[in-house]
């Protein structure tokens, strides 16, 4: 197959995993770059992804990992590609987006009274995105073997039959347990949808990978499907990890010249922005859940919250408020995206019972008021004069994007205290300077920010796509991903 000669619908390749954490993002987007390589127009496909990191596309917001396999297909993101979004608030309840969209109707409805009603729409979506394209990479979510959600699945075992996908399983080998997780699963699914698994990936190995066998073997005369690849152990492929923090070792490059505590509070939002932080040499980044977490800290994160009142209740019951406002109060750094600055801000105000009324850490003299309608649009703005520690940004522009039903402006009574620094009220600085608040996303992934800001840059997005494809070409057994498509 090629990009100008389609031969009817496209291949589609799925990578399935045994648990949350297997590396099912990371591998899909690989794969994505990998075809995309070879002269195919690829496109991934997600069909319903719960997490708080999204990103802006045409027609609203769908999960970040898909939006970064896009870019890895060089395909313009788009809502098809991950039709439902589920966006957790609390332990018990998600906002639902459809098709870009926030849905009220779906949002209140039971987990398992969702599956009928959404299936055709993202059937339909994954139909369209299979007549335009060659070859479409699908990722399946946590384990297609939890047989307390079989009965309602739109994201696995459905998915795949539906799609004729031929599915790889990964599996996460430094946990442990690798093996019995693999047959474990394949013993689970239904005996017709076995024949869908066409090879099991080994993620995370480290060792001597000759030591493995007779494990593999054994494991194929079990199950009739073949070990296809072993991955090392990879810190630093480049992305962000798709559920949770990303991890929570504290490495740097070099020698560390500044420390960045970013606060990991339970309902974090777009925490995978903080990925580049990563790869500028000397810069350390610590995941911050305790005052202890952020002594010695240069710089305190606030970042975004899908729940900012209740993120802003637990960062008090765990005394970050008074660790964050003593390190202000010593002149030390301090910045909030959206979600944090909001939290920064006086009071927080919510009329149509959207997050929750509490009052700020009132270390910016700002009101924010929750509204019905949520913001979901990308932004390009320029820095005005900042002052203090933030001077660097003064005159930067910055591209970016906002998701947030929060509206904010200055406290009447408190302007003295600080000022907007970016047009339209996207970003206020305290009077002192070391305080910052933002309201786009994307600070640290914008190039010249970074520059500005350490006088170096991260790698880029087309170099960390083209080495996870690197990645696996050297570690998958020759063949497998061409004929994957054959």
């Amino acid at each position: 197959m090629s990009s100008t000669a389609k031969n009817g619908p496209a291949r589609c390749v799925m990578v399935l995993g045994t648990t949350s954490g297997a590396g099912k993002s990371w591998l899909a987007t690989a794969l994505c770059r990998w075809y995309a390589r070879r002269g195919l127009k690829v496109a991934p496909f997600k069909a319903q992804n719960m997490s708080n990191n999204a990103r802006v596309v045409d027609g609203g917001e769908i999960g970040s990992a898909q939006y970064f396999q896009a870019l890895a297909a060089n395909a313009v993101p788009e809502v098809r590609m991950n039709p439902l979004l589920l966006k957790p608030e609390r332990d018990t309840h998600s906002q639902v987006v459809l098709m870009g969209q926030v849905s009220e109707v779906l949002s209140a409805l039971p987990w398992r009274g969702r599956s009928e009603r959404v299936w055709p729409q993202i059937a339909q979506a994954l139909d369209e995105l299979r007549a335009e394209n060659d070859v479409v990479v699908i990722e399946g979510a946590g384990s297609p073997a939890e047989i307390n959600l079989m009965a309602s699945d739109i994201v696995n075992l459905r998915v795949a039959r539906y799609a004729e996908a031929r599915c790889l399983l990964a599996t996460d080998i430094d946990r442990g347990g690798a093996f019995a997780h693999l047959y474990g699963t394949w013993a689970l699914l239904p005996e017709a949808d076995r024949s869908l698994l066409h090879g099991f990936v080994l993620n995370k190995f480290r060792g001597d990978a000759s030591l493995l066998s007779p494990a593999p073997e054994k494991l194929q005369a079990l199950t009739g499907v073949p070990t296809v690849a072993t991955l090392p152990m990879w810190w630093q492929h480049g992305l962000p990890e798709e559920d949770g923090v990303f991890d929570d070792r504290s490495r740097a490059s070099g020698t560390v010249t500044k420390t960045v505590a970013v606060i990991a509070y339970p309902r974090i939002s777009n925490l995978d922005e903080f990925q580049s932080l990563k790869n500028v040499p000397g810069v350390r980044l610590v995941w911050a859940r305790t005052p202890a977490d952020v002594a010695g800290a240069d710089w305190i994160v606030l970042p975004g919250s899908k729940h900012t009142s209740g993120d802003l209740a637990w960062l008090r019951a765990q005394g970050l408020d008074r660790a964050v406002a003593e390190h202000a109060a010593r002149g030390g750094v301090v910045l909030g995206i959206c979600g944090g600055l909001q939290m920064l801000g006086e009071a927080l105000v919510d009329p149509h019972g959207i997050d929750g009324n509490a009052p700020g850490l009132g270390l910016l003299p700002l009101v924010t008021v929750f509204e019905r309608e949520k913001t979901v649009c990308h932004r390009a703005a320029t820095f005005g004069t900042l002052a203090g520690d933030w001077a660097a940004l003064s005159g930067v522009p910055m591209a970016g994007y906002e998701i947030h039903h929060g509206q904010t402006a200055a406290h009447p009574q408190m302007a003295h205290d600080g000022h907007a620094v970016m047009p339209e009220g996207l970003a206020w600085q305290n009077a002192r300077g070391n305080v910052l608040g933002l309201y786009l996303h994307g600070l640290f992934e914008d190039a010249t920010v970074l520059h500005a800001l350490f006088g170096a840059a991260a790698p880029t997005l087309d170099s960390t796509f083209d080495g996870l494809a690197d990645f696996i070409d050297t570690h998958f057994d020759a063949g497998v991903l061409a004929g994957l498509i054959a």
